[in-house]
């Protein structure tokens, strides 16, 4: 019970951070006519806030350490309802996307903090059922965060996406003073400056590469620009900084690369940056397959992925307490089966194909999703010590953001390359059944790296 109640605290901590990137997504039309800006400017507001997460991430893993993850919580807290309030008075496109980056640092901390915390106050058992838990708000808000988006776009000024989340953020304020105290697990660790400046730079190139390479494919259809290859070799770089630094360092380093060492955590790290791609990326084609083809209107082909986040809901619990059972292993592999098979369907589905079938696929394939991410989430702390939970909350949550913008990013230029051969209903028909076959091919290679995933012998 007591867990149960932190686990609530710290779900409502962060169900801002989470409804807010799908709300904002809704509404990025109606801020670009209104700050009459274009859409490739408006663009930034979403990618500086993915940005601005990913460089907080590596900070909030010292802080948890040294700090206590309550008091990191309550300051993440404040810092993203500070970042809500500027944006709803931002002037101009500049200080919108400035604002927005104080979000981005108050939820890049907010969302590793709750899985630190969690393992922490849990003493690392459950974990699997915890996970499954704190997962709820992340398969309700992408159903619910486009309508409500919808719905304040139509009949209220912009702003109000912001407003909402400024009660949202007091309760959780307020619920988060109830926490249990948490101790500084090192209260004399010192930030690993150098390794994080590295780990930052390796994010930023990584996310502007990809999303120059989706502009450049989406506008021109070709790469043929520096603009998309500079960064991707600069990412090389700091990558191959890290890895030299974070094995040579006297001081505690920001992420132990021996780690990958372990069988389960270098299979999940790989797992999740697959799973961002079926799972992100999926999402991203999804609803423009449903209008562009089958000619719903937007509202309705958000709610037509609703089958997706039950099919989630319904297995997640089930696949927490299989994990923490018998291991990560099984659990995935069946997941991976079940994500294969309600996938198939759209390599056939067009605009004559009876709505029944897409309903009950996407059901099945979030049946098979909601098995997938709960085991590999528990299973990268596997084997882990506490000192060293900090490493994998931020290796996860740096490689789900890399592996959901290089989904989108993959499935996004796919579509466009085999679009070019026509553009008739039935070329784009083709075009995202294509894009669904590439889908199943990274669910099946996903097999290979589950099979490492840890499993538990009887008795233990």
């Amino acid at each position: 019970p007591e867990l149960l109640r932190i686990a609530f605290i710290m779900i409502v901590g962060i169900f801002a951070p989470v409804m807010d990137s799908t709300v904002v997504n809704v509404a990025i039309n109606t801020i670009a006519k209104e700050l009459n800006t274009s859409i490739d400017a408006i663009q930034w507001i979403t990618t500086a806030y993915i940005l601005a997460m990913g460089i907080a991430a590596p900070f909030a893993g010292w802080m948890d350490n040294r700090f206590s993850v309550k008091r990191v919580h309550i300051a993440s807290l404040f810092i993203f309802c500070i970042g809500s309030v500027l944006s709803s008075l931002s002037w101009n496109i500049q200080s919108l996307i400035v604002f927005r980056i104080i979000q981005g640092i108050g939820a890049g901390i907010i969302l590793p903090t709750l899985q630190t915390a969690l393992i922490h106050y849990s003493g690392g058992t459950k974990i699997g059922s915890l996970m499954a838990i704190v997962g709820i708000p992340a398969l309700i808000i992408p159903i619910l965060g486009p309508s409500l988006g919808g719905l304040i776009v139509s009949n209220l000024p912009w702003r109000w996406i912001f407003y909402v989340n400024i009660p949202i953020c007091f309760i959780a304020l307020l619920l988060a003073h109830k926490l249990p105290k948490a101790e500084p697990i090192n209260k004399k660790q010192s930030l690993d400056s150098i390794g994080t400046l590295l780990l930052s730079g390796i994010f930023i190139t990584f996310i502007l590469g990809i999303s120059n390479a989706r502009s450049l494919i989406l506008s021109s259809g070709t790469l043929e620009s520096m603009s998309a290859v500079i960064p991707f070799v600069l990412g090389l770089l700091f990558l191959i900084a890290f890895i030299i630094h974070s094995l040579q360092t006297k001081s505690e380093p920001v992420i132990d690369v021996r780690l990958f060492k372990l069988p389960g955590f270098s299979s999940s790290s790989l797992l999740i940056i697959i799973s961002g791609i079926i799972s992100t990326g999926t999402m991203f084609i999804l609803p423009l397959f449903f209008q562009q083809v089958r000619g719903e209107s937007a509202l309705i082909a958000g709610l037509m992925l609703a089958p997706q986040g039950l099919g989630m809901l319904i297995t997640r619990g089930s696949a927490g307490k299989l994990t923490d059972r018998i291991g990560a292993r099984f659990v995935v592999l069946v997941g991976l089966v079940i994500v294969v098979i309600g996938t198939i369907p759209f390599m056939f589905i067009n605009s004559q194909t009876n709505i029944i079938v897409p309903f009950i696929s996407l059901l099945i394939r979030g049946a098979g999703l909601g098995g997938v991410f709960v085991p590999i989430t528990a299973s990268i702390y596997e084997g882990l010590k506490d000192e060293q939970i900090s490493y994998g909350t931020i290796t996860q949550r740096i490689l789900q953001q890399i592996g959901g913008a290089f989904g989108t990013a993959i499935l996004a230029i796919v579509f466009q390359h085999y679009l070019l051969f026509g553009n008739s209903q039935a070329d784009a028909a083709r075009a995202y059944n294509i894009s669904f076959i590439w889908s199943i091919c990274f669910t099946v290679f996903a097999i290979i790296p589950a099979l490492f995933l840890p499993v538990k012998k009887a008795g233990n």
